[in-house]
């Protein structure tokens, strides 16, 4: 499946490039990769940019880069399942120097709403204290779910779940 473009009043949610790479490589050797993966490197970089691009011939749902309307790399935004994770999961990540002005938020409302009929049940992922992406998916309309089942290997030290439909 070809990814879908969508476009918000401020950011464009496009497939990603070869190009946006670089960037991506960049945030996962930050300090901020500790919310996405347990050893940073750019060879774990390469390997879930290319799943993250992957979702969308395999199950019909990936990640999308998020653009503003100038062209700006900022991020990216999808939705995604991974075999170790038991549910569809929305996330979001913005490159250094993006946070702050509404844009997760944003892309990731529009990657829910075209998600809505097209998985059974999403929910976010998130590392404990990591209060901003709980307060991305808290606007988003998410609730915690204590209850609801982790990915394999994780536990409630590791992860919280907040649910924005369905169930497991």
């Amino acid at each position: 499946m070809t990814p879908p473009t969508l476009t918000t009043a401020r950011l464009i949610l496009r497939p990603h490039r070869l190009e946006d790479f670089e960037v991506y490589a960049a945030t996962f050797a930050s300090p901020r990769a500790g919310y996405v993966v347990d050893t940073p490197s750019r060879r774990n970089a390469w390997y879930s940019f290319a799943a993250d691009v992957a979702g969308w011939l395999l199950q019909g749902h990936g990640q999308w880069a998020i653009d503003l309307h100038d062209g700006t790399h900022v991020g990216q935004t999808g939705i995604s399942r991974p075999d170790h994770f038991p549910e569809a999961e929305i996330g979001w990540l913005l490159h250094d120097g993006h946070e702050g002005h509404g844009y997760a938020t944003e892309a990731a409302e529009a990657a829910r709403d075209w998600a809505r009929d097209r998985v059974p049940s999403l929910v976010s992922y998130i590392t404990p204290g990591n209060d901003r992406s709980i307060a991305v998916a808290r606007r988003l309309g998410a609730t915690h779910d204590p209850d609801a089942p982790l990915p394999d290997g994780e536990t409630a030290d590791d992860t919280v779940v907040y649910r924005h439909w369905g169930s497991a």
